[in-house]
């Protein structure tokens, strides 16, 4: 039978209870005891019923769920680091719109609590209600192209603008520019980062955040000070899956991440959507990959609305991979010789004929309406809206 705990109040809640630093304490022994993980720690409280009820069991009751080192790691005295990190908490904690969620508490996402090994512990900042929100993940390539970028923007404005929280990782490339979009839409957008929220990783993306932090919400498992570990991202990435309903990978490259969250979605009994690119673009072998092992191939918005079981009534403008912009004129000869995959200048000189100088003043008046972009190696783009 499971100790009865007390909510753990944010600051938001008015007056702490008494015993709330200690039960704070007590969730962070059990989260930081070393080698002690997120599944023994679940199945510990699974037989004791509390972090405060494991702490006291003692190191022979222990050591009959879990190795000896493990018992002996829980029993160990606090050191001063961790009542540094316990009073760093509580004092992150008194300011406005910082939350602490625990597994036990009530508001702790129901889709994440069923995945295999769900946090102890999440950190928020900004408005924790949107977890209780319709969620589906965009997720890609860091390194992704322009076209990768606006496809992934504007398919979370309009998830956004159909009520859907886009979740995504804060990375740069496809992640910037699904909360990027997000924020324009009524669902707004959850980071999930690898690193303590006291960190912004990359930094880059500082000013990003604090945007998130304002209108949507940020959401870590990592303790305060945590730096970017590598091995920190690739579990983080169960967190993006684990409280999605979906995922949508927009650009992956064939050993990209972003393909360690479709599978971990895929796992979790998730539905997994891929957008589909050209057979010569290596961020599109991904993507290609998923949707021969079973992702649904989506071109549109609505596909993934209508999986997700969401209306698209409340999306304004339905995104769609790969269509050209009103203003673009396909009837521009220009545009048409461009086609979809990067050119260089001279082979595009050679396809259209006329004066390099010409050309040139053409190409940039286009890239000025958004409509080419200019690449490493002399090429160009034509970019599809």
């Amino acid at each position: 039978m499971q100790d009865t705990e007390p909510h753990i109040a944010t600051a938001a809640s008015g007056a702490r209870p008494p015993d709330r630093a200690a039960l704070i304490a007590d969730w962070l022994r059990l989260e930081q005891a070393d080698g002690v993980g997120c599944r023994s720690a679940h199945l510990l409280l699974s037989v004791f019923g509390s972090p405060g009820a494991v702490l006291r069991a003692g190191q022979a009751a222990l050591a009959a769920h879990v190795s000896s080192s493990q018992a002996q790691a829980l029993c160990a005295p606090p050191t001063p680091a961790f009542h540094v990190l316990v009073q760093t908490t509580l004092d992150w904690l008194a300011r406005p719109g910082h939350h602490l969620i625990t597994f036990h508490d009530p508001d702790y996402p129901a889709a994440l609590a069923e995945i295999p090994d769900p946090p102890l512990l999440l950190y928020i900042s900004g408005r924790r209600e949107l977890l209780a929100r319709p969620l589906v993940a965009v997720v890609g390539s860091r390194n992704a192209s322009v076209q990768g970028k606006l496809d992934a923007e504007s398919f979370s404005a309009a998830l956004s603008a159909a009520g859907l929280c886009v979740v995504s990782g804060l990375a740069l490339g496809i992640d910037t520019a699904a909360h990027e979009g997000a924020l324009r839409g009524a669902g707004s957008t959850i980071a999930v980062v690898g690193t303590g929220l006291d960190r912004v990783y990359p930094a880059r993306n500082r000013a990003l955040a604090h945007r998130i932090a304002a209108h949507g919400c940020l959401v870590s498992e990592y303790a305060l000070g945590t730096p970017p570990l590598a091995a920190n991202f690739p579990r983080r990435n169960r967190v993006i899956s684990g409280l999605a309903a979906g995922v949508l990978v927009v650009e992956a490259a064939a050993q990209s991440g972003s393909l360690i969250t479709a599978q971990m979605a895929a796992e979790q009994g998730r539905e997994v959507f891929a957008l589909p690119g050209s057979i010569h673009s290596a961020l599109a072998k991904g993507c290609h990959r998923l949707i021969r092992d079973g992702a649904q191939l989506v071109e549109t918005v609505e596909e993934v609305l209508e999986a997700m079981q969401v209306s698209p009534l409340a999306a304004p403008v339905a995104a769609r991979a790969g269509d050209a912009g009103a203003d673009a004129g396909d009837e521009d000869a220009l545009l048409l010789a461009l086609g979809v995959e990067p050119v260089a200048l001279d082979d595009l000189l050679a396809r259209l004929g006329g004066d390099a100088g010409d050309l040139g003043g053409r190409l940039l008046g286009l890239e000025l309406a958004g409509l080419v972009a200019q690449l490493p190696g002399g090429r160009v783009q034509r970019i599809w809206r």
